[in-house]
């Protein structure tokens, strides 16, 4: 077997892209091509006769070796997978991929592995939002000087600063819950003709799609949507969002633990400086959110497509796609972690040399204020409508 690429040498955090890693790739392409063998039987009646068996495929089973050379071959990975699957399916082989197209599998596939991953970042994002903001309420009055343009400027209040990050993170959750997971289903050039001859019926492309799309828990867009990306760069933007929201607050971590306010409580050791306890969270959060926009500029870019399928521009998506998932889990989840180990500085808290006024604490009481209520009409929407 091929010595792995990536894995998690230089990738602190790379544990947490385990969602959008090879093997789950793989188990979705065979997930899809499962759900569109299922979608059959039912459309032909079979799946309602006795003794029906659904197809169903042994992904542990699969030669990884022979995978890796029929993508060389081929170009991309499905050929060399359906010839595996054929065989595991025996006299039922002329049930495996009928009437799709390469591209139906690895979109439908990227597609599962993305709505996995973001979910996953979800989560971590929750969290993260539920712990800023308990500590801005905490800090609401807590005195900080605001810089701007990196200098000194007025007061504000510790509470303010998380609250700005809480809206952030807010912000980054609204987009998630918008997303659409749309399968993909069009044959051959986006027509699902070969579907319609295989089954008589004119019906067949959208009765396949929808079948699909049920068994995979996707939504039906009732199209295909091969040339149009629109679906992918959703998704993408929405993970690239994630990574540069936490990147954001990466930064302003970093800074506060520059400027002793906001320190680690764990990790950040030093290989040449045993005294210091770098910010190791703020500098992978930082580090994600500047790697993201590069993936991001390759998905647009890929998505000026060309004929009914073209030649380079969706192969250049994969790993690109791939990638953003995995920066929008691992900043999701090391956002959660660093919030949460947040240690706030005793000068800030005893001894703050800031003097904040009566206006500069209603001001910032009241950005808290805001970020909170809006956090919990997100997070809490039938408590909020019943208050």
């Amino acid at each position: 077997m091929a010595e792995p690429f990536d894995w998690g040498l230089l990738e602190p955090a790379g544990a947490v892209g385990v969602p959008a890693g090879d093997d789950r790739v793989l188990a979705a392409m065979i997930a899809v091509e499962e759900a569109l063998a299922g979608a059959w039987d039912e459309l032909e009646g079979s799946a309602a006769g006795p003794g029906y068996e659904p197809l169903a495929f042994d992904a542990a089973a699969i030669d990884r070796e022979r995978l890796v050379a029929g993508a060389r071959e081929a170009g991309v990975p499905v050929i060399a997978l359906i010839e595996q699957l054929r065989t595991q399916a025996g006299a039922h082989a002329g049930r495996v991929h009928r009437g799709a197209t390469s591209q139906d599998i690895v979109d439908s596939a990227l597609v599962l592995v993305s709505r996995e991953s973001l979910v996953r970042a979800r989560d971590a994002l929750a969290v993260a939002a539920a712990e800023l903001a308990a500590r801005a309420i905490r800090s609401r009055a807590t005195p900080l000087l605001a810089r701007t343009l990196t200098q000194q400027a007025e007061p504000t209040t510790l509470g303010a600063s998380l609250a700005s990050w809480l809206d952030a993170v807010v912000s980054a959750l609204e987009v998630l819950d918008r997303l659409d997971y749309p399968v993909q289903l069009g044959g051959a050039v986006g027509t699902g003709a070969a579907f319609a001859r295989l089954a008589a019926s004119a019906d067949a492309p959208q009765t396949l799609r929808a079948g699909v799309a049920s068994r995979l828990g996707l939504s039906d867009p009732g199209r295909a949507w091969h040339t149009d990306r629109g679906p992918v760069l959703a998704i993408v933007d929405a993970a690239a969002r994630v990574a540069a929201v936490a990147g954001r607050i990466g930064r302003d971590l970093g800074l506060a633990a520059r400027d002793g306010v906001l320190l680690p409580a764990t990790g950040g050791g030093s290989s040449a400086m045993p005294h210091k306890q770098n910010p190791v969270d703020a500098v992978l959060l930082t580090a994600n959110g500047l790697r993201a926009p590069g993936l991001l500029a390759t998905v647009h870019t890929a998505a000026l497509s060309s004929d009914a399928r073209p030649a380079g521009e969706w192969h250049a998506e994969w790993q690109a796609w791939r990638g953003l998932l995995r920066l929008a889990a691992e900043s999701a989840e090391v956002l959660a972690h660093a919030v949460a180990d947040l240690v706030v500085a005793d000068t800030v808290l005893t001894s703050s040399p800031v003097t904040a006024d009566a206006a500069d604490l209603a001001a910032a009481g009241a950005v808290v204020d805001a970020a909170v209520a809006r956090y919990r009409a997100h997070a809490e929407p039938d408590r909020e409508a019943d208050s």
